[in-house]
């Protein structure tokens, strides 16, 4: 009988690491889920620091550590009531991203044909591939790209709106007021982006883009 019970506190001590792994890489899957929510419906997290450094309650709360990607290796900071403890984890997760469609010559601007989403690990790609097929809209290729290539954001530009030298409406508001009169713009500028513009009188102003290529300027 004593060796009966023996076996079973062994067993029970051996098991009870596995199941606090086990606990532990489901919490951390469900918070990376929560997190990934829209890009990616497939979750898989992978606890590497060694078990003996784990939290030692039983729900810790999760933070992922500096400004950083959700997926590939990530450090997460787990929080008890009296204790923080590092822990390193590789997320595998997959979901959509945007590629090349069809051959993207460089100076080229994208339409709706010219990418596509397709289906894959998004902890395998590139740095900063493009998720959102939206984002490709209308943006001018930087370098050629070839059909199937996954499509990162430093690759494109915004189409610009105003170009240098071209003749810009600028509109200064103000409290109650506002003022339209024409110049030069000095700069190429996407919408958004802020363009510098020589007035009629010389004197030079910078604004905000608009998306009818007037330019902006609160007063």
């Amino acid at each position: 009988m004593q060796t009966l019970k023996r076996g079973l506190v062994a067993a029970l001590l051996l098991l009870s690491p596995l199941a606090q792994a086990e606990g532990l890489q489901d919490r951390l899957t469900a918070f990376f889920a929560e997190k990934l929510a829209g890009f990616s419906d497939d979750v898989t997290v992978t606890v590497r620091t060694p078990p003996n450094l784990y939290p030692t309650c039983d729900q810790p709360s999760f933070s992922v550590v500096g400004f950083t990607k959700l997926w590939g290796n990530v450090n997460v900071l787990a929080r008890c009531a009296n204790e923080k403890r590092y822990l390193q984890v590789a997320v595998q997760a997959t979901g959509n991203y945007v590629v090349a469609a069809v051959p993207i010559a460089r100076g080229s601007v994208l339409q709706t044909n010219s990418v596509t989403l397709k289906r894959g690990r998004l902890d395998q790609l590139p740095p900063r591939t493009m998720l959102d097929i939206n984002q490709a809209q209308d943006a001018v290729s930087l370098r050629d790209v070839a059909p199937g290539q996954p499509i990162q954001i430093s690759m494109l530009r915004q189409a610009w709106r105003v170009k240098a030298g071209q003749q810009v409406m600028v509109v200064a508001n103000g409290d109650g007021f506002s003022i339209n009169s024409e110049g030069k713009a000095l700069n190429n500028a996407a919408v958004a982006q802020n363009a510098r513009v020589r007035m009629s009188s010389g004197q030079v102003v910078s604004g905000t883009v608009d998306a009818d290529g007037k330019i902006l300027i609160n007063l």
